[in-house]
């Protein structure tokens, strides 16, 4: 099981989350970035991931599509804006594919994966939010539970790589 570590949002508008993960950055990162890999643990279940399509490069597209227990999905295009292999991804919804503005931007997320010795990763999402209201909708969607079962399921899969 992932171990907690506290980290304070830096601003009224962002929403943090840092966990020990007991495997090795190199494989956290690659959960992240393998789309045959995301799907097995990225939605908090009982929800899945029905698929997911990754351009991992600075302006290259995601998109992933999970699924409620009742069979919805949910469609979610976003763009990656940095790419540091094994140390930060940073992505948002503000753009879809090609740069093209989307609907309502939400989001930007900032993962750091930093090696912490004896095959540990500490790993820190950060969330960005264009509004206090936006940061206050994510957090009662329920994004410290969800991310952090998300997060545990993450764990789960690295070790196995």
């Amino acid at each position: 099981m992932t171990t907690v570590v506290d980290v304070a949002p830096a601003t009224d508008r962002e929403l943090v989350l840092a966990r020990i993960i007991d495997a090795p950055r190199e494989k956290v990162f690659r959960c992240w970035t393998d789309a045959t890999l995301l799907p097995k643990w990225f939605a908090p279940l009982p929800w899945t991931t029905s698929s997911a399509k990754l351009d991992v490069r600075a302006g290259g597209s995601s998109l992933v599509v999970m699924r409620s227990p009742e069979g919805e999905e949910y469609p979610n295009p976003g763009l990656y804006l940095e790419v540091v292999p094994n140390e930060k991804l940073v992505f948002t919804d503000a753009f879809t594919e090609a740069w093209l503005p989307s609907g309502k931007p939400f989001m930007v997320g900032i993962l750091t994966f930093e090696d912490i010795g004896g095959g540990k990763t500490k790993y820190t999402a950060t969330v960005r939010h264009w509004s206090v209201e936006d940061r206050d909708t994510h957090e009662k969607m329920g994004f410290h539970g969800g991310w952090g079962l998300c997060t545990e399921q993450l764990e789960a899969l690295a070790k196995t790589l």
